[in-house]
């Protein structure tokens, strides 16, 4: 049998601030990070009816991840990123997530460094 293909909802370049990083300064000064994400999930039933009550509500997916950013204190972007998914897991209809998310200026010579995971709902049995 075939894998079911998901439909896609994409939140592009989300900017901002937070305390992030190993470093002592990092620990001290808000610094910007851009979050893109990829909401999976079955959206036929909102294609044929039109209502915003059969899809995923990505304001509301937005100022969830938003919130948890900014009040966020993380020393690795990585675990910021797994926080995101489980936030945007939250939602039932999202059955998988792929979070990315880049720390400009992070290193000399590069404009940022990213981390990008991908989380799918657990299976029921």
């Amino acid at each position: 049998m075939a894998e079911r293909i998901l439909d896609q909802i994409h939140i592009r370049d989300l900017t901002c601030r937070c305390i992030v990083g190993i470093n002592p300064e990092e620990r001290t000064n808000l610094q910007d990070v851009i979050i893109n994400l990829t909401l999976h999930a079955d959206l036929r039933e909102a294609c044929a009816t039109d209502r915003i009550d059969d899809t995923i509500d990505y304001k509301s997916v937005k100022l969830a991840v938003l919130a948890m950013v900014e009040e966020s204190s993380y020393y690795l972007v990585e675990r910021m990123a797994e926080r995101i998914a489980e936030v945007c897991l939250q939602d039932t209809r999202v059955e998988a997530v792929r979070v990315s998310v880049d720390k400009p200026g992070a290193l000399r010579f590069a404009r940022s460094v990213a981390v990008e995971i991908f989380r799918e709902r657990a299976r029921k049995r």
